[in-house]
């Protein structure tokens, strides 16, 4: 009789166990299921914003010379893409941004790091930097004109001012919130100088700094236009700039449509970056249903 309730029991703790493994097998592909049904999501406006505007122009209630369909972009966008001038302004678009981004962000997080941690860097640097950054990105155009001429030296210089005052004030504002019971946590341990920097302040602001580089790469997206109006013979500003003057609506489409593909893509890799960086996090947005 002993062994039929051992037996018994045996049973119902594999029972158990094989129940309590279903729902884990669920729970861990749910979170995969709610990513491919939110990228699913986020093409339904797009799709949706597509057909309308092709069925507007295909039924005459705009004009196809100022609003060409999508059809016609896409003729458009395989020619630029067959004769390789689409690779090439791309390429040249590019490249500006991510060197003027670069050096943008790398000396927003010196002078970021300096003014966040001592009261006295901020009291000297910080309201000019208030005051600069809202000069408005055309004029500083010529201005850099005079001072860098016409080459590479003045457009970088615009990409990097507009990627510097984001990262900036977001590593400030993250610095200046970290909580003051890490700091004395890390003093009991003799954790100071570079040391406490590097193993306190930065880590708890890194969320605030990743969302700087994030906005700091969207503005040098932006300012790329700008800074390829300063006589510039490539790049996607350029073709901004040539299918105004040659009246051709459907070239300054295509060019607007790959800026934003193009800066989606880039902060879709800072996105990734960040959410592998930030694992460690414990917030309302990792665990919504």
């Amino acid at each position: 009789m002993s062994k039929v309730s051992t037996l018994g029991a045996e049973l119902e703790v594999g029972m158990n166990a094989g129940l309590n493994a279903l729902p884990a097998a669920d729970a861990s592909e749910r979170p995969q299921g709610r990513r491919l049904a939110a990228q699913f999501k986020g093409w339904v406006m797009p799709l949706a914003l597509l057909v309308i505007w092709e069925a507007a122009v295909q039924l005459g209630w705009v004009s196809a010379h100022l609003l060409p369909p999508p059809s016609e972009l896409v003729v458009t966008l395989s020619d630029l893409a067959a004769s390789g001038e689409l690779l090439r302004h791309i390429g040249v678009s590019s490249l500006r941004v991510l060197v003027g981004f670069a050096i943008g962000a790398l000396l927003a997080l010196v002078v970021g790091a300096a003014v966040g941690l001592s009261r006295e860097l901020e009291a000297y640097l910080d309201p000019s930097f208030q005051a600069l950054r809202a000069i408005p990105s055309l004029a500083w155009v010529p201005l850099l004109l005079l001072w860098l001429g016409i080459d590479e030296a003045p457009k970088i210089t615009l990409i990097a001012i507009g990627a510097f005052f984001p990262v900036y004030l977001n590593l400030v504002a993250g610095i200046q919130n970290v909580d003051r019971k890490l700091v004395e946590v890390g003093g009991i341990f003799g954790v100071k100088g570079w040391r406490l920097i590097v193993r306190i302040f930065l880590p708890a602001a890194l969320p605030n700094l990743l969302t700087g580089l994030r906005t700091g790469l969207s503005l040098a997206w932006m300012f790329l236009v700008a800074a390829e109006l300063i006589a510039a013979t490539r790049g996607l500003g350029y073709l901004l700039t040539d299918g105004r003057e040659m009246a051709r609506a459907d070239l300054v489409i295509v060019a607007i449509i790959v800026l934003a593909l193009l800066g989606k893509l880039s902060d879709s890799v800072l996105q990734l970056a960040e959410r592998r960086l930030l694992v460690w996090r414990d917030v309302y947005d990792s665990n919504r249903p």
